[in-house]
């Protein structure tokens, strides 16, 4: 995700390397690649000079102090006009109602079926919301059904009237059953279409004025850059709608859509898909997505992510384990599956300052951890519950069993082992300073 934008807006500070302040000399080869930069991310070149433009304006202004280089000083004024350009601050979603009612538009392949599941079940886990789904494509049963199937796996009721080829009367009657059956929220997906036209237009505008919709969220696909924003104003144009999902963004995106939606039709991005699992939505923050863009991480992204995985009382159990010694390999397995559970691994990692660089070129995902889950799996319970058993002729078996070396095998217990001493030095430490346990939510 914005790889390339990120480099490339890095190679323009360095060009300031070793300079002692801002000039009008010094600063013009650093916008013009700035400015290339943004054009390369399929942002509009109008857009990108105004950009480099502002930038110019604060940056001549400001006054280097002593403790900070005149690069530090790009960087900074650039993650401001970032943020500024994607929308400033984060933008509300509006789940009141009795029901709440969204209404979710965008063209056919831009996620906007799974993403209503998506909203759905951040509103049922995060928003202590009781969802309704509402099948409104009549024209593609295939997407009815994969409502349904959503729903399924979701634990989420879907309203369906199949038979019915009137979206505008299915949408009212489902409202009608929300307030029936106590939901709180309806979530209507609608039909799309392959590119705009004025049928699916007229459709979407008259379900639109039956249900007036507390929120209406357009959804598209990010990978489909500029496109993206035009079709954007587009829908804007005939729906007036209140923000944008934005799908795909860890997919191999050049960043166009993200940085330049908002300021095309001056509605916000509020929520961003961030990989294929159901659980992979998030509030979309234009000062931490900067950050990202600059190489800077995010590490508060990071540590909310932890947080929605910790558990209390399995962590208490978890640190008395560590500090008896008695941590083995089922307690590294329930580790890694929480691990598992905050996303795509390159991407946790990429929050972190100063790795996202690091590992840019390194290719990490959830199978580098099959080879160590083929050798766990390989052992016996007694072997997993008390790894000094793990003798010469136990760790041929397990190579053998797991597909691995023999060499591997003994490099991944050496560093089972090195984990488990710093895990109890760590709490010893922690001990010593008068922390009990992990910090509470």
């Amino acid at each position: 995700m914005f790889e390339n934008l990120s480099d490339r807006l890095e190679g323009a500070f360095k060009v300031l390397k070793g300079q002692h302040k801002i000039t009008d000399v010094n600063i013009s080869s650093s916008l013009k690649e700035i400015r290339r930069a943004l054009v390369d991310a399929d942002v509009n070149y109008k857009i990108a000079k105004e950009f480099t433009d502002n930038v110019k304006d604060k940056a001549i202004g400001e006054s280097v102090i002593t403790a900070v280089q005149p690069g530090q000083l790009m960087v900074k004024i650039v993650k401001d006009e970032l943020t500024a350009l994607m929308g400033g601050t984060v933008a509300e979603f509006n789940a009141d109602g009795k029901p709440a009612v969204v209404l979710m538009a965008g063209l056919q392949g831009s996620g906007k079926t799974t993403h209503s599941g998506k909203l759905a079940l951040y509103l049922k886990t995060k928003k202590n919301k009781k969802p309704l789904l509402v099948a409104c494509d009549v024209y593609r049963p295939a997407a009815i059904n994969q409502l349904k199937v959503l729903g399924e796996q979701l634990g989420v009721e879907v309203y369906t009237e199949e038979g019915n080829l009137n979206p505008v009367k299915i949408a009212e009657n489902a409202i009608a059953h929300a307030k029936a059956t106590g939901k709180d929220v309806v979530i209507v997906d609608t039909a799309g279409r392959l590119a705009v036209d004025e049928d699916m237009m007229n459709e979407i505008a008259n379900i639109k004025k039956a249900i007036n919709p507390q929120e209406i969220l357009f959804v598209v696909d990010s990978m489909t850059g500029q496109d993206a924003v035009n079709t954007a104003k587009a829908f804007n144009d005939r729906l007036n709608f209140d923000g944008v999902i934005l799908t795909k963004l860890d997919g191999d995106t050049r960043g166009g859509a993200a940085l330049t939606i908002k300021y095309t039709v001056d509605k916000p991005i509020k929520f961003v898909g961030t990989g294929e699992k159901m659980d992979a939505l998030e509030v979309f923050h234009p000062d931490r997505m900067s950050q990202r863009i600059l190489g800077m991480g995010d590490i508060i992204s990071f540590v909310e992510r932890a947080q929605e995985q910790y558990d209390e009382e399995q962590a208490a159990k978890l640190q008395a384990k560590i500090s008896k010694n008695t941590f083995d390999f089922n307690d590294f397995l329930t580790q890694l599956n929480q691990i598992r559970k905050m996303g795509n691994i390159k991407d946790l990692l990429g929050m972190i300052p100063g790795m996202g660089k690091a590992i840019k070129d390194i290719d990490i995902d959830d199978s580098s951890f099959k080879k160590i889950e083929a050798i766990i799996f390989s052992m016996t319970p007694a072997e997993r519950t008390n790894p000094d058993l793990l003798n010469g002729k136990r760790r041929e078996r397990l190579a053998k069993g797991s597909g691995n070396t023999i060499q591997e095998v003994n490099q991944f217990l050496k560093q089972f082992e090195e984990m488990k001493k710093m895990m109890r030095n760590f709490t010893k430490m922690s001990a010593a300073g008068g922390m009990k346990g992990l910090p509470r939510r």
